[in-house]
């Protein structure tokens, strides 16, 4: 298993895109689909994927902001899914330790992410805080979490 950053117009990102609109990620897939699409990410900001035997499996973004408004709170990682199939092999893990350690070597050394409420405790197996509950752009709750990187 392999993990490699997305650049914009490249093969990847379009087999990234495939992934994305194929994936059972229903509440999200349109949504980041058209991140990728219209390669909505500036600076630093990227996605990144896992890959076995030349196979997309799973994918994490890096981020300045994320479905909340919150804009004093950055970096985010976010996008974080991995297929079924893969699932149990902490394959989320490596994908947000990679993009971590991608966001320390952009200066910054704190990371976010958020977390459906039916998800309480799923980040702090990733060495994550909870911070406290937001509200997302549609009116839903949810949990931010933090990490010292």
């Amino acid at each position: 298993m392999s993990i490699e950053k997305v650049d914009k117009g490249t093969d990847l990102a379009n087999e990234l895109l495939s992934f994305i609109e194929n994936c059972s990620w229903d509440e999200a897939k349109d949504h980041i689909a058209d991140l990728v699409r219209n390669w909505e990410f500036t600076d630093w900001e990227t996605m990144f994927v896992a890959k076995s035997k030349g196979k997309i499996i799973g994918m994490a973004s890096a981020m300045k902001e994320d479905y909340y408004p919150l804009p004093d709170i950055y970096p985010w990682i976010s996008c974080v899914f991995v297929s079924e199939e893969y699932r149990g092999q902490r394959i989320s893990g490596k994908l947000i330790d990679h993009a971590n350690e991608y966001l320390k070597e952009h200066g910054f050394r704190k990371s976010y992410i958020p977390a459906p409420v039916e998800n309480v405790g799923l980040y702090e197996h990733y060495g994550y805080s909870f911070v406290k509950e937001i509200t997302n752009y549609g009116g839903g709750d949810d949990l931010l979490y933090s990490k010292d990187i």
